[in-house]
């Protein structure tokens, strides 16, 4: 009995605009920023213009990549709502491809801009096995305090009642063919910084707090040293790395490509002890990436953000699967690494339109 399981953080699937542009420039669109205007009417017309004429590429563009994943259950990030997922699902995926997903789940979480994580599931799999859903969890409104992770290091920057995930962690009890199955969703703290310093170091404490939570709800699911015979995945964007291809030169000098592994990283509290297997190490150290960085010619590398994890009895189970990574909605900007290159889907851009700036990951699972 086989699965497919897949995660993709879709980027700003909105059904809102943001006018916050006319008073914050850093937040205004780069074209707006062309133009001399100076009534908000007028700014709020072309906003609205602008984000419809560029949301209809982009979204068709998201459709394709989940369509060439073809996966059984899909994890999402970055959705707006239930409105926005249904409205996606119906006028993109279904209508475009002719093959949706009927079961939809999304519980609203802790994001200050409202992006949630959610999940698409078909109602039987592709080798006819019906997918059920047992139980849908939020973790939502767990704080430091009640899972007793505040530390000195994060009172730095947070308070012991603050929330931990900082959108969620969804937890759903699912049945495959009549057999037990659990996933958990997330999406972990940006690596963003206010001061433009080290945004991965200075917002690492908030996600290894979000990894150790996790971490205990799947144990306290199944009890403490007791997960390792047990089917589960853990999915999402983690917005952290072990690994990374440093991209370095230009397109008129050329690039070479050096992989360099992180001494830190959130995602050790996951793969010190063998909680949790990571089965893109099946994959060449070059070609586990699933997002293109940069910042000027000087930064400016290759890293996996987009997980799948494996419980011990799943990876057992599945020793020679190796998770598919969908490149094809890459802004052509995104510089491949030889032997890497992808036809890229019709209409897309040099840094837009795009399916998404994170590439979908989706892999092909036996279960018991």
């Amino acid at each position: 009995m086989s699965l497919r399981l897949g995660t993709f953080n879709i980027e700003n699937l909105m059904t809102r605009f943001d006018f916050s542009g006319w008073r914050n420039q850093l937040r205004q669109d780069r074209v707006l920023r062309l133009y001399d205007v100076r009534d908000k009417a007028i700014y709020q017309q072309l906003e609205q213009a602008r984000m419809i004429a560029e949301t209809d590429d982009a979204r068709q563009l998201s459709a394709l990549a989940i369509a060439e994943a073809d996966a059984d259950i899909l994890c999402l990030q970055e959705v707006d709502n239930m409105p926005a997922l249904e409205a996606f699902e119906y006028g993109y995926l279904y209508r475009m491809v002719g093959n949706g997903y009927r079961q939809k789940y999304l519980v609203e979480g802790n994001d200050s801009r409202g992006i949630d994580v959610a999940v698409l599931m078909r109602e039987n799999t592709r080798t006819g096995e019906r997918i059920e859903v047992v139980d849908v969890r939020s973790h939502a409104m767990l704080t430091y305090q009640d899972l007793g992770l505040f530390n000195d290091e994060l009172a730095l920057t947070n308070q012991a009642y603050d929330k931990i995930f900082k959108r969620d962690c969804l937890e759903l009890d699912l049945k495959i063919g009549g057999k037990p199955f659990s996933l958990y969703i997330v999406h972990f703290k940006s690596m963003s910084a206010r001061d433009n310093g080290d945004g991965r170091t200075g917002t690492m404490a908030i996600r290894v707090a979000e990894a150790r939570a996790v971490r205990q709800i799947v144990e306290r699911r199944f009890g403490k040293g007791r997960t390792a015979d047990k089917d589960f995945a853990i999915c999402g964007d983690m917005n952290d790395y072990q690994e990374k291809v440093q991209v370095i030169g230009s397109r008129r000098e050329g690039y070479r490509f050096e992989p360099r592994q992180e001494d830190v990283s959130a995602l050790d509290v996951f793969t010190g002890d063998g909680f949790v297997f990571n089965p893109m190490q099946g994959r060449d150290v070059m070609d586990r990436w699933t997002l293109y960085h940069a910042r000027g010619p000087e930064e400016q590398h290759l890293c996996q953000l987009d997980y799948i994890w494996l419980s011990p009895a799943l990876a057992e189970r599945n020793p020679g699967a190796i998770p598919e990574i969908i490149r094809g909605g890459q802004p052509y900007r995104t510089v491949l690494p030889p032997g890497q290159e992808v036809e890229r889907f019709p209409r897309v851009g040099w840094d837009r339109p795009k399916a998404s700036d994170h590439c979908p990951v989706v892999m092909t699972l036996e279960l018991a």
